[in-house]
């Protein structure tokens, strides 16, 4: 039986151990001791500790998994390492020699003279930005960058990584502020989308998407399953002692190994020109997949801090710095069709519709071709193999078309003559195109708005804003293209996460089965509301299971015979039977019939005769129930309901705060009853 005083020292021994294999591991990449041994003397800790819980310090490498669930993440400020206020930023990019001509010569003109003191170039990792605020040697602190002023306080999850010490070692400052990376390694990432794999739930798109996901768990038990790895790359402070301490960028790297922190030091160099930053940005891009974590290029800084610091902040980014990103992640496709989008002004772009294709993590099947000289630039034609890039992870474009690789079959595009929406004559205003119908784009966006409201597909989260987008995008050129969009294309969009994308996505693929009457509501017929949709849906259901089906439907009445159903007069019957005969929307139904939207029968076939024969409208407010529902009761129950008032009426429900259909009641003679009698007559 231990007692405290023995347990005390037996902790503080095999704390200082497993920090030693630690550091021996992670910061030295020498195995002092094997996985096992080391998980064996972590157990005894914990035992230790379970026995003795007043002998738990911050420090230990048990409390690195632990915690309870977070309901938000708190919000901090950034400072340096001696107490004053420091952005964290980001870096500008540079995708070319000449743009890093360029940078170096915009520096040196800022300064007024050469800078000849050497570059200092590390790996540029993709993950997930983090500052980390030591005390005394011990983690205090832990945060995201946030907007670069303010970052969301996130230290819960970061002591669940093993390759951040809680505790540092060596001659380290009493105050030290750190910002570094959390990266997934490949492995670990095939890891994680095996199980993921194994257990029905979806794989994930890359491994940065995983690191930030996980650091951004309110659970730390979710952040500590996924193994995360840190490397630092670089002290915040701005005084004279920490310029005397750490002169250069090289020297802060060697001070955070000797502290325990792990860096990309062994990988970097200080390269005496940009001659030599070309050919190391050529080595790593050579070992690049060789690599255990992602990279997207090098970060080259001025390797003297002073000069660093002189150099100070432009817009969001350090001028003494820079990240020189490798070539864009591309792929090649084919381009299977052009169509043309009409945007909220009125003009058309042309929108290239490709063979789904994976590119920087994403699967994307559309890119915008912008104009009809882009195509003529281009040289593109409807079949070709074409490159698609993303550089710097913005919108998919297509760079370049392989012309040998072409067989016959390509066709050439022309832009439209006539508007795809409305008919109207396309004119050419300098590179655009344009509908010549001035309110063209505006009514064509109202479609879009009406077709996935709350009374017809109902598509939560797929509000204006975000409709907009999609067709400024050329994800869009109808209705129809809604139910082809794909995860990728959406993701592919700045601000549109994976997350958010999916969300969409999925939203939309639950929405493809729709009953009749809202299905014929979304059309946006002119005169058909909710109330004639339902009772032209009464007249042909158990007909139509799929848009083709209510074409075919709708084609088998004449004006006449349409004015028969009832509440369906001459200019209502007249707009239903011209909209089913145009063409364009014969070919719209085609293609929301190909996109596999299905019709479901109505739940609106009477269970009983109750209400037979009468006709009720509804107006204000009703409190026990809504409308909508209010209405399906009654159509179970035999009745009917309409949408005006008229001698036919039997029964005006009026809720609270009714309209102008009371007044046209009472004139009319026409009975009116509340929301109890409403009830009694519906009860059953």
């Amino acid at each position: 039986m231990i007692d405290k005083k023995s347990a005390r020292e037996r902790i503080e021994h095999l704390k200082k151990v497993i920090n030693k294999y630690r550091y021996e591991r992670l910061v030295l990449d020498k195995e002092g001791i094997s996985p096992d041994a080391e998980d064996a003397l972590k157990k005894e800790l914990f035992d230790l500790e379970l026995k003795f819980p007043e002998l738990v310090t911050p420090d230990s490498p048990t409390q690195r998994v632990g915690g309870k669930p977070l309901k938000e993440f708190k919000k901090v400020r950034h400072f340096d390492s001696e107490g004053k206020e420091a952005r964290m930023i980001s870096l500008n990019d540079a995708f070319s020699e000449k743009d890093m001509e360029d940078w170096l010569e915009r520096l040196e003109n800022y300064l007024g003279r050469k800078y000849d003191k050497g570059l200092y170039c590390d790996l540029k990792m993709d993950g997930l930005a983090i500052q980390l605020d030591y005390e005394d040697g011990l983690l205090k602190q832990a945060e995201t960058r946030g907007d670069g002023l303010w970052g969301e306080d996130v230290t819960q999850n970061i002591r669940t990584i093993e390759a951040i010490p809680l505790k540092l070692v060596g001659d380290f400052p009493k105050k030290l502020v750190v910002r570094g990376e959390t990266v997934l390694t490949k492995k670990e990432f095939d890891r994680i989308n095996r199980e993921q794999n194994k257990k029905g739930e979806k794989i994930f798109a890359n491994p940065r998407n995983v690191a930030a996901g996980s650091i951004r768990q309110l659970d730390p038990a979710v952040t500590a399953k996924r193994r995360l790895g840190f490397y630092a790359y670089g002290i915040v402070g701005s005084t004279e002692g920490y310029f005397k301490k750490y002169p250069t960028h090289r020297d802060e790297y060697e001070a955070l190994e000797s502290y325990g922190i792990k860096t990309n030091l062994a990988k970097g160099i200080v390269a005496a020109s940009l001659q030599e930053v070309f050919k190391f940005h050529k080595d790593v891009l050579a070992k690049r997949d060789g690599l255990e974590f992602e990279i997207d290029g090098i970060v080259v800084s001025v390797n003297d801090n002073r000069v660093r610091e002189t150099g100070g902040i432009i817009g969001k980014a350090p001028r003494a710095a820079i990240a020189y990103k490798f070539s864009p992640r591309e792929a090649t496709t084919i381009v299977e069709e052009i169509k043309v989008q009409v945007g909220r002004t009125g003009a058309l772009t042309p929108v290239a519709v490709m063979r789904p294709v994976n590119v920087g993590g994403v699967t994307i099947t559309h890119a915008s071709l912008h104009n009809a000289d882009e195509i003529e630039r281009l040289g593109l034609k409807i079949g070709d193999t074409v490159i698609v890039s993303r550089a710097g992870d913005v919108i998919p474009q297509i760079t370049k078309v392989l012309k040998e690789m072409r067989g016959g079959k390509e066709r050439e595009f022309k832009m439209p003559s006539r508007c795809p929406v409305d008919g109207s004559k396309v004119v050419r205003d300098g590179v655009a195109y344009r509908c010549s119908s001035k309110i063209c784009g505006a009514r064509h966006r109202e479609s879009l708005y009406h077709f996935v409201s709350r009374g017809a597909f109902n598509i939560e989260g797929l509000g204006p804003k975000i409709i907009d987008r999609f067709l400024e995008e050329g994800l869009i050129v109808d209705a129809a293209d809604i139910f082809s969009l794909q995860k990728g294309d959406v993701a592919a969009l700045p601000r549109f996460g994976e997350k958010s994308a999916e969300n969409i996505v999925n939203e939309i693929n639950e929405r493809k089965k729709i009953t009749l009457a809202r299905f014929i509501y979304s059309l946006g017929i002119l005169h058909i509301g909710e109330e004639t949709a339902n009772l032209l849906a009464q007249e042909i259901s158990g007909k139509v299971s799929s848009p083709k089906d209510l074409l075919r439907a709708i084609r088998g009445f004449n004006l006449e015979k349409l004015q028969e159903i009832q509440d369906i007069g001459p200019k209502v019957a007249e707009s239903i039977f011209g909209w089913f005969r145009e063409k364009r929307n014969e070919k719209f139904l085609e293609k929301l019939d190909e996109a596999g939207v299905v019709i479901l029968r109505d739940k609106m076939q009477a269970t009983s005769d109750k209400l037979a024969g009468k006709t009720f409208v509804l107006t204000g407010t009703l409190e026990s129930l809504s409308r909508e529902a209010a209405k399906e009761k009654i159509r179970e129950l035999g009745g009917t309901t309409s949408e005006s008032v008229s001698k036919n009426t039997d029964y005006l429900v009026a809720g609270s705060e009714p309209g102008s259909k009371y007044e046209k009641a009472e004139k009319l003679g026409v009975k009116i009853i509340g929301e109890a009698e409403l009830l009694r007559l519906i009860k059953q």
